[in-house]
């Protein structure tokens, strides 16, 4: 566990990979027992505050979503005592109120992945089913939505985030279907960071910044790498001036309820734990050894 107080992540999405805000940054290579995360952490201050950066597909984009290492990037922070976390995150727009360049902020998630045996840091003995049925952190999602504002970026409060395994773009079909069952946005990444964080006790939200309309809009070119490559690097931008804005105004004290999600969660005895998963588990379990 980190010395320092409380700090705050954030997770680059796709055209996000390093933030010159940080000040005074140092490198920080974490080892953690899910292997390790996808980059070095990049820990400095912004307005004053502790922050890590964290790179989701790598410095250079070399990740696919399959490839992501979710435990150990969540755990990594984690162990660097981050208590928040800021996801910036490309996604496609599948309603048409949500256009390119604007910002999303989910409020929910529908799971389409595949891979829910690595979305948790449980198991070997001890069990745990955190409460999920308000997935992201609403007091640091209205902290972000009042940044986006002040900065006039358009923002949309609240939404539904789809996450789809990848690495291609859904088929016309699968767009249209997900558009019938109301979803707002759909990605590839972030539902995993969402569950993962809130094991690990850390209030996560999200930057939605819309790149596309997936490929429902048959009016608009079908959704491809190429395309949306100039919305990334505007969105990147944009992102960068929220980040700097919200930063300084997250609390200094880790006291909101994500923070305590452990509470009600922990279903195996104290005295069954197996000492290997409690030191395995330390950075998460701190509070209760």
């Amino acid at each position: 566990m980190n010395d320092e107080g409380p700090g705050i992540g954030v997770i680059g999405g796709s055209g996000l990979y390093q933030m010159e805000e940080l000040r005074g940054a140092t490198e920080h290579k974490i080892d953690t027992p899910f292997g390790a995360p996808s980059d070095a952490l990049i820990g400095g201050t912004v307005g004053g505050r502790r922050v890590y950066f964290l790179p989701r597909h790598a410095r250079g984009h070399r990740l696919l979503p399959h490839e992501l290492n979710h435990r150990a990037n969540i755990y990594a922070l984690r162990a660097l005592n981050v208590r928040w976390i800021i996801c910036v995150t490309a996604v496609g727009s599948l309603q048409e109120k949500y256009a390119p360049r604007d910002v999303l902020l989910p409020s929910q998630f529908y799971d389409r992945t595949s891979l829910r045996s690595a979305h948790t840091f449980f198991g070997d003995g001890i069990a745990a089913h955190v409460s999920f049925a308000e997935p992201i952190s609403a007091n640091l999602r209205n902290l972000i939505a009042e940044s986006a504002r002040s900065l006039g970026v358009t923002v949309h409060n609240g939404g539904t985030y789809v996450n789809m395994d990848g690495p291609a773009f859904s088929t016309r079909a699968e767009s249209e279907l997900n558009r019938r069952h109301g979803f707002d946005v759909i990605g590839m990444t972030n539902l995993p960071e969402a569950k993962l964080a809130r094991e690990a006790e850390i209030a996560l939200a999200t930057m939605a910044m819309i790149t596309d309309y997936d490929c429902w809009k048959i009016e608009e070119e079908p959704v491809s790498a190429q395309t949306v490559i100039g919305h990334l690097l505007a969105n990147a931008e944009m992102a960068k001036k929220i980040l700097a804005d919200v930063i300084p105004r997250v609390p200094l004290e880790p006291n909101w309820p994500e923070h305590f999600a452990l509470d009600a969660a922990l279903v195996t005895d104290r005295t069954l734990w197996p000492s290997q998963t409690v030191e395995k588990l330390k950075s998460i379990l701190q509070r209760f050894l």
